[in-house]
């Protein structure tokens, strides 16, 4: 009886050991791409800020899974197209969306 008991036992725990594993990998993975896109959208802010052309546009950034989507207002095409660029050009970048709009 008691060799039975311990040998469930062992079974369950040979199960939901590798179980907790695999979900503690997967929160960890999680909160490193949402550390990893924060980083991301810091790099890009301070792009955007440093350049003298777009540095005084309103623009907001926000970053998914690695996917940086641009919104607010610029002055021109011109801005929002130098805006794109530089999101692009960031490290750890894979796309850029554009919701801006042209106020001039």
């Amino acid at each position: 009886m008691i060799r039975r008991r311990l040998t469930g036992l062992l079974l369950v725990s040979s199960l939901v050991v590798p179980f907790a594993a695999g979900c503690a990998k997967a929160t960890a993975g999680a909160n490193l791409a949402a550390f990893d896109d924060a980083q991301v959208t810091t790099r890009v802010k301070t792009a955007l800020i440093n350049d003298p052309a777009i540095g005084t546009e309103r623009i907001d950034v926000e970053t998914s899974g690695g996917v940086v989507t641009l919104s607010g207002r610029v002055s021109s095409k011109e801005a929002e197209q130098k805006a794109l660029a530089l999101a692009r050009g960031a490290r750890g970048v894979t796309s850029v969306t554009s919701t801006l709009e042209i106020q001039p």
